[in-house]
């Protein structure tokens, strides 16, 4: 499938804030939002009114972008949200965040999302002691997460796992650490997810 393959940073600095997009990079002094806090090519110091479509409009491509999707997938996602029950804005980070991928991140196995996609495509990743390939698997309460036996003297894991305690592991999750296993306690709820997104202005967007 497709995906982005441009400078990470731009992305930051075209949303106005940190993304995330290069874990521990992202709190050095070598972060490029800290150095240039203003949107990339020739205009992006300029000063610009935002309009109501235009702030909708970010803050959905602000969520694409830390999950790496791009725009079809993610209509998708929005479309199974509204289709369900309960809040929509809350159902799509929900599903976003049960992206196998994303959960590699959170549980630590990986320094970033990206990092993430790359261990499950590269067949790094059991679920329920099953090779899964595919980033955009959505895990379920009970499903166990673990690296393969053969992938876990893997620097680039090794030292995802020692920076975890930094980001923390979100209640919904629970990992064995020595083990190289987690494991999905419950859904994901809104609480558990500390991002800076305002779902509701996506749901707006899209209902427009």
């Amino acid at each position: 499938m497709a995906r982005y393959t441009g400078p990470s940073c731009k992305l930051c600095r075209r949303e106005g804030e940190k993304l995330f997009l290069k874990g521990d990079r992202c709190y050095t002094d070598k972060c490029a939002f800290d150095r240039r806090p203003y949107p990339p090519g020739q205009h992006g110091q300029r000063r610009s009114k935002a309009t109501e479509y235009g702030i909708r409009l970010r803050e959905k491509q602000k969520v694409r972008r830390i999950y790496g999707v791009l725009e079809r997938q993610f209509r998708k996602y929005f479309a199974s949200a509204d289709a369900g029950k309960g809040v929509t804005g809350e159902a799509l980070l929900a599903l976003l965040e049960r992206r196998l991928d994303s959960v590699c991140y959170r549980l630590g196995f990986a320094a970033t999302r990206s990092d993430g996609r790359q261990l499950v495509r590269h067949k790094h990743v059991l679920v329920n002691g099953k090779t899964v390939s595919i980033p955009s698997y959505l895990v379920r309460p009970n499903d166990t997460i673990t690296i393969r036996e053969k992938s876990r003297q893997k620097g680039r894991i090794v030292t995802a796992l020692e920076g975890v305690e930094r980001r923390g592991v979100p209640e919904w999750l629970s990992l064995d650490k020595g083990a190289f296993t987690g494991k999905v306690v419950s859904q994901p709820v809104r609480e558990a997810i500390t991002l800076p997104i305002k779902e509701q202005l996506i749901v707006e967007f899209y209902s427009r």
